[in-house]
């Protein structure tokens, strides 16, 4: 069965309801592995890749746009660019810091030659740059647009006051509007619905959470007594308190009278949460993804999301 997609705010992308997190590819996946994970994503129906023009710059002997890369072979591999909904990001990539005009102007440009396409679907300022005008930003990735180089704009890492004042200076200035939100938002991670909820209902923001498995700690593999050797693990293992506790001991209930993975269960929780349109979940190896996949059609009960609820309710105000 194959989800219905969920359109992005005021655009007219449709996506499915899992955006495929790139940040792994040509860091803890290699080409071969990337495109087999792509394959099969695209496979089950999914149709929305995201990635930034930094990742995986962290990583020794890598340069920046290393997952764009990988993605742009892939898009000329398969000759498919044009059925993906494709979201990257700016002023994160070693050589194009912040967000000044022509640094925007500059990465956009790099971003396309690496993906091998002449227009990227949805493009994130990835984190706010205090030090340039915010006037200034909202312009250069307006005039992006107007030079059909981008076809919607999107906005993370920024604070609640940070978005008002974007949307202040589109509505002024008549600027093309962000209709996406990337927050950081998952089981452990609640401070969203208070922060930024309400921007997103009264703007119609699409919205993405990013470590939607909270680094992978909401997979379930993360308990007192076991080690995990992985590249996450230090980020994971620091969510092993009494609410995390308490979060697994509710997802191991859910996921057992469902039959699927606790990983399964979480996305699905995020996925049914107001505002959200799609969780975005990365896959290092193809035996990680069906356990993603399987989120979207997994339908939570009242009562299981609201015992969901209440066993995170102290992430809440964290």
């Amino acid at each position: 069965m194959t989800a219905p997609r969920r359109t992005i705010g005021t655009s007219d992308l449709d996506v499915y309801p899992l955006s495929l997190g790139g940040n792994v590819f040509g860091w803890t996946a290699d080409a071969d592995t990337s495109f087999a994970v792509l394959d099969a994503y695209v496979a089950a129906g999914g149709n929305f890749v995201d990635t930034a023009d930094g990742y995986s710059a962290w990583v020794p002997g890598n340069t920046g746009g290393d997952s764009e890369r990988i993605l742009g072979r892939w898009f000329d591999a398969r000759g498919n660019r044009e059925d993906v909904v494709l979201a990257t990001k700016v002023s994160q990539h070693p050589d194009f810091k912040g967000l000044a005009a022509d640094n925007i102007r500059r990465a956009a440009d790099a971003s396309l030659e690496r993906l091998g396409s002449e227009y990227i679907d949805l493009y994130y300022a990835h984190f706010d740059d205090e030090t340039v005008p915010l006037e200034e930003t909202v312009a250069a990735l307006s005039g992006l647009v107007d030079a059909g180089k981008v076809r919607y704009i999107g906005i993370s890492n920024y604070s609640p006051e940070r978005i008002e004042e974007w949307f202040r200076i589109t509505e002024a200035e008549g600027l093309h509007r962000a209709v996406a939100l990337q927050p950081h938002y998952n089981l452990v991670e609640r401070s969203y619905e208070q922060n930024y909820r309400p921007i997103a209902e009264r703007e119609n923001l699409g919205v993405f959470p990013y470590f939607a498995l909270a680094a992978g700690f909401l997979t379930g593999k993360y308990r007192d007594g076991v080690a995990v050797d992985s590249a996450r693990a230090a980020g994971a293992a620091k969510y092993l308190d009494d609410t995390g506790r308490a979060v697994l001991g509710a997802l191991d209930e859910v996921a057992a009278a469902h039959g699927v993975s606790v990983a399964t269960v979480s996305l699905a929780w995020l996925a049914a949460q107001p505002t959200v349109t799609a969780p975005i979940a990365s896959a290092r190896t193809l035996d990680q993804l069906p356990d993603l996949l399987a989120s979207v059609t997994l339908e939570l009960t009242g009562d299981e999301i609201a015992a969901l609820d209440t066993a995170s309710e102290a992430a809440r105000g964290a």
